[in-house]
């Protein structure tokens, strides 16, 4: 049985080889878009197809820049949407709710957000802060920040394997 992830990554890997060099950084956004990727994966990504690391990892931090802050205005406006609406009926919280809630309130933004990557891809984390009344200039900066920690954090350590290992 197959990994609909570790397919997505394979497919990536082989999009990046077959493609002109001038088109593999398009390749690494787009891979570093798509949720258990993210910018880190899609850096990866990048470099064991041959792409510099810097240019693989600032192409797979936008790529998941760019899908962060489409959720995030997203997720405002139907956040307002719901909020303004007169008469909405109030859902029950689930236990996910509240396990994120009572994160939220331990670490604050910055902390979910630098630590969330680690549990969850960072377009659900962001949709989560933004949901919960973060404005979304804030959601966008702190995950901005987490994404290019992790992202340097793993091209630096793709890097320097590549390279020990050469």
């Amino acid at each position: 049985m197959s990994n609909p992830i570790s397919d997505l990554v394979l497919g990536f890997q082989g999009l990046v080889a077959d493609v002109p060099d001038l088109v593999q950084p398009l390749i690494v956004a787009l891979a570093g878009a798509v949720p258990f990727i993210e910018g880190e994966g899609a850096a990866a990504i990048g470099i064991i197809g041959g792409i510099n690391p810097v240019v693989a990892a600032v192409a797979g931090a936008v790529g998941n820049l760019i899908c962060v802050a489409i959720v995030v205005l997203a997720t405002s406006r139907g956040r307002t949407a719901v909020t303004t609406r007169r008469g909405a009926p109030e859902k029950p919280i689930t236990a996910r709710r509240q396990k994120f809630e009572r994160a939220y309130h331990r670490y604050g933004t910055p902390g979910v957000s630098l630590l969330g990557p680690l549990l969850l891809p960072t377009q659900f984390t962001a949709a989560a802060l933004t949901s919960t009344g973060v404005s979304p200039a804030r959601v966008i900066a702190w995950q901005a920040a987490a994404i290019v920690l992790w992202t340097t954090v793993i091209t630096l350590i793709i890097a320097g394997v590549i390279r020990f290992a050469a």
